[in-house]
């Protein structure tokens, strides 16, 4: 195969050393175009391909331009490389059994695509497990994947309870469990249930009120949590109701407050050894998880919640401990703003942990938890100039613009900047600030720079979950 390779003169060196690793796969030719290689025009490579008896060409990832009459006039499919020279190996060792894409960049579309086929992987080992037992189409324990259970703490104190549910189960929750505290009565049990009724999934009920816990076995598919002080008054209305139930030890062992629920005739058992938060015995009550009876239930949310670190390494390492103990059930909670987000983080763990099987790390799964920090860094070739000024401190005194001031927040998912009381809302920073210009919202290039850095914060701030302030630090 004969490929053409057009690059910069800054980055040549890296792409030459990338081409000769595969000299003998491939015919690869390396093309200087200029100095920088996104700057490649179309036809600048039509005269490259020109008589060239090429296969294909890969052009770098950055380029914005169209190649699509080159294809045409010249019969050589143009496909777009990595972004940055330093991933062009990995694509290339890939060319044999994957086609590059022709609009999308080839270290985005290649990941997008092992992402696509470990979430195919997950699905089918998934629809392929044998499971202990299985509530309400969900599978639990046996060589399943762990199921993220979510808890709304409070449950009929909620706003919006439906909303709530629905959010936790678009977010990655195979049961959402209500929670609820001392001063709920059974009547609220009950209207929380009942507002629920067009919930498909599975859902839990979490209390240890006799009382609270039959006011919800109507719907409940779940109890959480039992024990031999509600057992004897409520252990024969779970087992009617058909529930499945979690255990745990109290002033008797976890093992005889299973034997009791079995003789009470509840089918369905998990077992919870109790996972201790970190710095009051979290290493001790793991040892608890190795000979309890299984199915095993994981609260790693206990230990997340009390925690004051970023919630997604906290999330993975839980999981990667909750697969070794072979947990059937995961517990996970949202009480705090540092922990929103980690329904959908400890999903992605569970299932980090399928494609685990038959390999020795959780390492280039396909499927990872990195957020802000990045896996491999760039290695770009160093910037050339022939001469150098320091920067400039920005003057105290603000200039503002004569068209008005814009303001910026963020509303779910959007970012929204209002001027004069008319509003432009979109998703991409890029697409609100190109609708303030098209507006003719802006008129002083130092405003545009501030508006873009905002906007672009704002972005951010949706993206990782955070709050916004304009002007603020993020």
């Amino acid at each position: 195969m004969r490929i053409l390779l057009p690059t910069g003169s800054a980055t040549v060196g890296i792409v030459k050393s990338a081409a000769e690793r595969f000299s003998d796969r491939y015919e690869i030719v390396v093309a200087v175009t200029g100095e920088i290689a996104s700057f490649l025009a179309p036809g600048e490579l039509r005269r490259l391909l020109a008589g060239g008896n090429y296969d294909m060409a890969i052009v770098s990832g950055m380029c914005t331009a169209s190649f699509a009459d080159v294809e045409r006039e010249t019969g050589v499919p143009v496909y777009r490389g990595p972004r940055h020279a330093a991933d062009l190996i990995p694509v290339l060792s890939m060319l044999d059994t994957v086609r590059l894409s022709k609009t999308v960049p080839a270290d985005e579309f290649l990941a997008q695509k092992r992402r696509e086929e470990a979430c195919r992987q997950v699905a089918l080992r998934e629809a392929e497990a044998e499971a202990d037992f299985i509530v309400r189409g969900v599978k639990i324990g046996g060589d399943s994947r762990m199921k993220v259970l979510a808890e709304i703490m409070d449950a009929h104190k909620r706003d919006d309870l439906p909303a709530d549910v629905r959010r936790f189960f678009a977010d990655g929750a195979d049961i959402v469990d209500l929670g609820f505290g001392f001063d709920a009565t059974p009547g609220d049990v009950e209207r929380c249930f009942s507002a629920l009724a067009d919930i498909e999934g599975p859902l839990a009920v979490d209390t240890q009120d006799p009382d609270l816990i039959a006011a919800a076995l109507f719907r409940a598919d779940l109890v959480l949590s039992l024990h031999e002080g509600n057992i004897p008054a409520v252990g024969g209305a779970v087992a009617d109701a058909g529930a499945a139930a979690v255990v745990v030890p109290r002033e008797r062992t976890l093992e005889e407050n299973l034997a009791a629920a079995g003789e009470a005739g509840i089918r369905c058992l998990i077992a919870d050894p109790l996972l201790q938060p970190a710095g009051s015995g979290l290493t001790d009550s793991l040892a608890g998880f190795a000979d309890a009876p299984r199915p095993l239930f994981f609260g790693a949310g206990n230990v997340v919640e009390l925690l004051d670190a970023d919630s997604p390494g906290a999330n993975a390492l839980l999981a990667g401990m909750a697969h070794e103990v072979g947990a059937a059930v995961v517990f996970t909670s949202e009480h705090s703003d540092k922990t929103r987000g980690s329904v959908a983080e400890m999903r992605r763990a569970t299932e980090m942990m399928v494609l685990t099987t038959e390999r020795p790390y959780p390492k280039d799964l396909g499927l990872d938890l990195l957020i802000l920090k990045e896996k491999r860094r760039r290695r770009e070739p160093p910037l050339e100039y022939g001469s150098v000024e320091d920067a400039l401190p920005m003057p105290d005194e603000i200039v503002y613009d004569p068209l008005g001031c814009i303001r910026i927040g963020i509303e779910g998912d959007c970012i929204v900047a209002v001027h004069r009381n008319r509003a432009v809302r979109g998703k991409r920073w890029e697409d609100v600030f190109y609708t303030l210009l098209a507006n003719a919202s802006l008129s002083r290039l130092d405003h545009a720079a501030y508006l873009g850095k905002e906007l672009f914060k704002a972005e951010l701030a949706i993206r990782m979950k955070r709050s916004f302030e304009q002007d603020g630090p993020f």
